[in-house]
């Protein structure tokens, strides 16, 4: 019997139907919001983890291009990220005070938001390619055949943000079963035309290193056209209306500050991400490079099924707050952790036990593969902190207060991991090592902050 109801909340989880998750079991609302909210990210995750098995093929100079691009790219994520996070929040309050017309009005002008800073950072890219991975401390040989790959994939940045602000305006409707199909098709177009576009088929020789961002690029735009039409057929709670695309500035004026924070929130993460990442091409060269990035795919691999975990928390903690309940809001957050601190847990194993065979998967180069088992094992160790943070942080960004996470966000990354791995690597001599275990060291700081924090909860009186 027990079985038949798994099975039942499992389909009724991928069906998208239409469900109030402000009442009834808060177990079940976990369930049937997580479910697609993680399968959704899995295939992301997976697509990461193949892209860099293809482009391993090429050599060191191809990986560290990709690794340094996305470095950068991880940028125009954070804008995505931001913008998604202040529309989940704003949708989802709207949704839970059940104001469908305001939730799609909300909706439509983060659309608008997103489109205009989407051109502004695509062509920002196009012209100075050369010059970010320069920036980034790319070696000459690197930049001149990479930079290509560069432009390209700052070509596709308003198929990314759109991408991610659209699931996170589903997300918050409660409409994860879309937000999971439209990242599964952007995701399995990659997966399909990353190894035609790189090394061809039949009489097609490929474009090699190219054509890895023609197809990520190709593959974003598709999961982007998939949510478009959804959004004018107009069956779910949010739909595309015309006249809500006009510029509503007070509604703006509310998503900008909401976005601002948790645009930073991310910039300073993926700002501290970006130092590491040059740290470790300056201390171990291309091929340690290489197998840092290599790791770090590996590592992405399972936080992102863990974030999209998390991402039930921001939509039950928005939802239950604008149906006046913060009480089950806070509920929702602790179970969620608590699932999320499993499955990290069970990772973590996996990374300390079995470090080599899955780095021996990607690259046979001894330096690439003693770096990446290293990276692995290290960063792997702080793993279950990494899932109780995530799910902590958002709570406080689907309450709308993103500004808490944001602060801890700068004192843990840039006043304390940053710091710390150049103390480890230029005083310490630890090389690399020194800056893998900065990773864990600030990623278990920042959790307990978080946590200790939404134990206050001055989240539920944030007014969105």
């Amino acid at each position: 019997m027990q079985l038949k109801k798994i099975i039942s909340l499992i389909s009724q989880s991928m069906r998208g139907e239409e469900t109030d998750y402000t009442s009834g079991s808060m177990r079940r609302a976990i369930i049937l919001l997580a479910i697609p909210m993680i399968l959704e990210l899995s295939l992301e995750s997976i697509f990461a983890v193949v892209d860099m098995f293809f482009v391993g093929k090429l050599g060191s100079s191809a990986i560290a291009t990709v690794a340094l691009t996305e470095a950068v790219i991880t940028l125009i994520y954070s804008v995505a990220i931001g913008l998604s996070t202040a529309a989940t929040a704003m949708v989802a309050r709207r949704v839970g005070e059940k104001h469908i017309d305001g939730a799609n009005h909300a909706g439509m002008q983060a659309i608008l938001i997103c489109i205009i800073l989407a051109l502004i950072i695509s062509v920002f890219g196009i012209v100075f390619a050369k010059q970010i991975l320069t920036i980034m401390g790319a070696q000459q040989d690197v930049i001149v055949h990479g930079y290509r790959f560069t432009q390209i994939m700052f070509m596709g940045s308003t198929s990314i943000i759109l991408l991610f602000l659209i699931n996170g305006i589903f997300r918050g409707a409660g409409d994860a079963v879309i937000a999971m199909r439209s990242l599964w098709i952007a995701s399995g177009v990659n997966i399909v035309l990353c190894p035609i576009l790189i090394y061809g088929l039949g009489s097609f020789n490929g474009f090699g290193l190219i054509g890895a961002a023609m197809a990520t690029t190709i593959g974003r735009t598709s999961g982007v056209l998939y949510q478009m039409i959804h959004l004018i057929r107009g069956k779910g709670i949010i739909k595309l209306v015309a006249e809500k695309l006009k510029p509503d500035f007070e509604v703006i004026k509310g998503l900008i500050q909401l976005a601002w924070p948790a645009t930073f929130q991310f910039i300073i993460q993926s700002g501290s991400w970006i130092i590491l990442a040059r740290l470790v091409a300056q201390t171990g060269g291309t091929d340690a490079s290489a197998g840092y990035q290599i790791a770090i795919r590996n590592i992405i691999f399972f936080i992102l099924p863990a974030w999209g975990l998390s991402n039930a928390a921001a939509t039950l903690v928005g939802q239950n707050l604008g149906a006046n309940q913060p009480d089950r809001a806070e509920q929702s957050v602790l179970m969620t952790s608590r699932y999320n601190a499993y499955f990290m847990a069970f990772v973590t194993l996996l990374f300390v036990v079995f470090p080599s065979p899955i780095i021996h998967i990607f690259s046979d180069h001894p330096i690439v593969v003693d770096t990446g088992v290293h990276a692995l094992r290290i960063v792997g160790a702080g793993y279950i902190f990494y899932g109780i943070g995530m799910v902590m942080m958002n709570a406080f960004n689907g309450a709308g207060d993103t500004k808490t996470p944001t602060w801890v966000n700068f004192l843990g990354f840039w006043c304390f991991q940053v710091p710390l791995a150049y103390v480890l690597v230029n005083l310490f001599h630890m090389g690399v090592i020194g800056v893998f275990i900065a990773i864990p060291a600030a990623e278990v700081g920042i959790a307990l902050a978080l946590y200790i924090l939404f134990k206050k909860g001055s989240w539920k009186k944030v007014k969105v």
